[in-house]
């Protein structure tokens, strides 16, 4: 009887196993988008499959062809081999047999991986099972490779008389990839594995009163042990292990309730950019953007007329090279890969590590090559840089002080990003208390930042530079200056010196977001000029923008009715040619446009039904409900905002130019919301802000020339 009933038990068995696999249910009882298999979620989703399956396929394919050919001219020869014929014909049949079946398998992989829209699971119900089907195929696979890595390096185990150069070949080549193929396929099991994959920790519901779950100090410690093991070098830093924390519990929190995987992310990014300018088209079209006043001018006198004298952009453009002289020699060799040493040559002190040291300069290598950059940037004597930090550590910025003649300024010159501990500064973005007196004790700052202008200001007391510089040239002004980090923390040195330094002023380009709270933001706007261009993303890059970012990827995967395969192909041409018009339309489904006409993908508000409440919590725009961020944090200073200009029709019919740029005076909240663009990283660069700084001023003074 138990011979009798032996195949129905194993089959039984079978399929309990592999119902067992399959599962795709988490304790959250809905069904997520990411991949379940072995019982556990993975950072792949179903419709993956489908670039990886077809390249595997034409891959496939063409093993297929040599191989068919190596049986026409070599299989009758193997019954002469005198040892390892066996082998041979089993390794011949074998891989031909093996590799229509996995062919067969990668159509219908690539097939049902392509179905429905991305948040649609239900129509590729079938990819884990066609899955897991090709994954047990690799254990033959894994037999035969053997049987032809023995024919092909192992002469002794398999020895034929009839020895054919093109058959020896394909077999060594068809080997080779094979075990490539194989070592390709653990290393791809690595990258998406998710150590909190298994069923277990999506059992663990969120903690009442906002505690945190096994699943969330599970997540922080992960990423805690990636940054100590990917950077260990940083650890010697005195905050290294500080920052890490930081950025570990930001990222556990962004991600916090969702099952997104990287992919989804990507197509999110192109899906935000279809509807953006969905948006502004239908805005354009019922006249949300028409004023009887334009917000942006051409005028430079209209612009600065309401601003004090000291806000202009002749200023602007100077401090701004000053900026980026405080990168060093990596931003001349950054603008002139080939010509930078050159470039160099000349202000490289030869031999320094063989001379007296100067005690102004810190940290610099041994020809000063950093102090060589700060020179070649800012065209100013060596004499005239009073005191150069180039130590970079978590937290601590390296930064110049110059004595700068041309405006009669002492300039403190902050370096912006440039390093992997200037980005874990970047994101230890936290909300921190920033004591500073006559200012509001509950104002709160970037942390990373705030940490950046104590460590500077610390330095500045222990040397006293500054207030011996202004000794030496009292009428010159204390002016702080710098890029993107290096703006932030300018911004903040700026506040937490100014009750001893009262007229400092503050130029600061592209400054991030989530720097400082609104009330101490609106007090900065008397000392600190921000300049920002176009889209750059920086500008609008915070806590909480990133947050609104992370809603609104979720909202657009749901709206959308394309696969993602052809979202990605789309982001593609969009990024060569623009977004069509028709594709504004063709992109999302039919059910999310309402009753009344108006579509939810205009409306800033989450859309209720996405998903179940945990989502939907997730999706909430209150700042009291936040995961992470608790304080909202604004730009800094008085904004000027510089945009690209369009061409007039008159302009266009005539062929005539215009103006480049175009500008207003914005407001804080007018950055909060990050945008996906063309150009967000590139406006962002120091390179093209001065450009466009400088175009403007040519063109005032080209269009001057011409009235006079």
């Amino acid at each position: 009887m138990c011979l009798e009933n032996g195949p129905a038990l194993f089959i039984h068995g079978l399929v309990k196993l592999i119902k067992l696999l399959l599962s795709q249910q988490t304790g959250c009882g809905h069904v997520m988008p990411a991949l379940r298999l072995f019982g556990r979620k993975w950072l792949v989703a179903s419709d993956d499959l489908v670039y990886p399956g077809l390249f595997e396929l034409a891959v496939r394919t063409i093993w297929l062809t040599l191989i068919v050919i190596l049986y026409i001219r070599y299989y009758d020869y193997t019954w002469e081999c005198t040892k390892g014929g066996d082998y041979v014909r089993a390794y011949i049949l074998g891989m031909m047999a093996l590799l229509v079946v996995v062919i067969v398998i990668l159509i219908a992989l690539v097939n049902r991986s392509a179905q429905g829209s991305i948040t649609d699971v239900e129509s590729r119900k079938h990819v884990p099972a066609i899955l897991l089907l090709k994954i047990f195929l690799i254990i033959p696979e894994t037999v035969l490779n053997v049987f032809g890595t023995m024919w092909a390096f192992c002469g002794d185990v398999i020895v034929c008389e009839h020895e054919e150069h093109f058959s020896k070949t394909v077999i060594e080549a068809l080997a080779i990839f094979n075990w490539a193929l194989f070592g390709l396929a653990v290393f791809g099991l690595a990258l998406i594995f998710d150590p909190l994959g298994s069923k277990r920790y999506h059992d663990v519901q969120e903690t009442p009163g906002g505690g945190e779950s096994l699943r969330h100090r599970k997540v922080t410690s992960i990423w805690q042990r990636r940054f100590r093991w990917a950077f260990c070098w940083l650890r010697s830093d005195e905050h290294g292990n500080e920052a890490f924390r930081q950025v570990a519990a930001l990222l556990s929190d962004l991600f916090r309730s969702t099952d997104l995987v990287p992919s989804d992310i990507v197509a999110g990014c192109i899906l935000l950019r279809v509807k953006q300018k969905k948006e502004t088209r239908e805005m354009r079209r019922i006249q949300m953007l028409a004023d009887d006043e334009p917000k942006y001018t051409c005028d430079l006198n209209r612009i600065f007329a309401v601003a004090p004298r000291w806000m202009n952009l002749e200023n602007a453009r100077h401090f701004l090279r000053l900026s980026i002289a405080a990168y060093g020699w990596p931003f001349v060799m950054y603008r002139h890969c080939v010509t930078g040493i050159c470039r160099l040559l000349t202000e490289i002190t030869c031999c320094g590590c063989f001379s007296s040291k100067s005690s102004m300069i810190i940290d610099d290598n041994c020809c000063l090559c950093h102090l060589a950059g700060v020179k070649y940037i800012s065209k100013i004597r060596q004499e005239d840089i009073l005191f150069a930090s180039f130590r970079n550590h978590v937290f601590e910025l390296p930064f110049c002080i110059i004595a700068d003649h041309k405006t009669a300024s002492i300039v403190v010159a902050i370096r912006g990003s440039i390093s992997l501990r200037d980005i874990f500064t970047d994101l230890s973005a936290a909300s921190d208390r920033f004591d500073v007196p006559g200012v509001s004790p509950e104002t709160m700052a970037h942390k990373g930042m705030a940490e950046g202008a104590n460590y500077v200001a610390k330095i500045l007391k222990e040397i006293g530079v500054i207030d011996k510089a202004l000794a030496l040239y009292p009428e010159y002004d204390l002016i702080f200056t710098g890029h993107s980090l290096g703006a932030g923390v300018a911004s903040l040195l700026a506040l937490k010196l100014r009750p001893k330094y009262p007229d400092v002023k503050v130029y600061a380009f592209a400054t991030p977001a989530g720097l400082l709270s609104r009330e101490a933001a609106k007090l900065t706007e008397s000392f600190i000029f921000t300049v920002g261009v176009g889209d750059d993303f920086v500008m609008r890059l915070g806590v909480d923008s990133i947050e609104n970012l992370r809603t609104s990827v979720m909202q657009v995967l749901h709206a959308s009715c394309l696969p993602k395969y052809r979202v990605v192909l789309n982001g593609c041409g969009y990024a060569l040619f623009g977004v069509p018009s028709g594709d504004l339309e063709t992109t999302w489904r039919d059910d999310i446009v309402s009753s009344s006409g108006r579509s939810p993908l205009l409306d800033h508000r989450p859309i209720p039904t996405v998903t179940e409440a945990t989502e939907a919590c997730l999706l909430t725009r209150d700042i009291s409900q936040r995961r992470f961020s608790r304080t909202r944090l604004y730009t800094a200073g008085r904004i000027l905002h510089i945009v690209s200009r369009k061409k007039t029709k008159a302009e266009r019919k005539a062929g005539t130019g215009g103006p480049s740029y175009e500008m207003r005076w914005a407001v804080a909240e007018d950055f909060m919301e990050l945008k996906v663009m063309p150009r967000m990283l590139l406006d962002h660069l120091p390179e093209n802000v001065y450009k466009t700084i400088d175009i403007i001023l040519r063109e005032q003074r080209d269009n001057v020339s011409e009235i006079i």
